[in-house]
């Protein structure tokens, strides 16, 4: 029967696992509307239920609406950042159809540290 310390070890090393996976940088690059990215990029419909691998990702359903403010670029290009009420992150842009492009160019702008931040028990994990 494995101790108690055993078994803290064993959480210890699963929660750090969980934390170096959820502060992957996922791109060096992305698309915005603007160089800031603050703007709008289109408003997207679910076409399919979505739940994320983790806190940096958009959960929704067939159906809601999502904002767009930014799509990864070069080397994920999958991933688009979005909002849904108050909830923010990324979301695989085959799981949802454009409704209305709110901005006629994209820029490409390099992603920061904050980019990949996962707030998660109310602690920020940077990679």
């Amino acid at each position: 029967m494995p101790s108690i310390l055993d078994q803290r070890i064993l959480l210890l090393v699963i929660s750090f696992s969980a934390s170096v996976q959820s502060t992957k940088v996922l791109s060096e690059w992305k698309k915005c509307g603007d160089l800031e990215c603050e703007k709008a990029m289109s408003r997207v419909q679910a076409t399919t239920d979505y739940l994320g691998p983790d806190c940096r990702y958009l959960n929704f359903k067939t159906g809601e609406e999502i904002i767009v403010y930014s799509k990864l670029s070069r080397q994920n290009e999958n991933l688009w950042i979005g909002s849904k009420g108050k909830d923010f992150g990324y979301f695989p842009r085959d799981a949802v159809k454009v409704e209305e492009v709110l901005i006629g160019e994209e820029v490409e702008v390099l992603t920061k540290e904050t980019d990949f931040l996962c707030l998660h028990e109310d602690k920020y994990t940077f990679e």
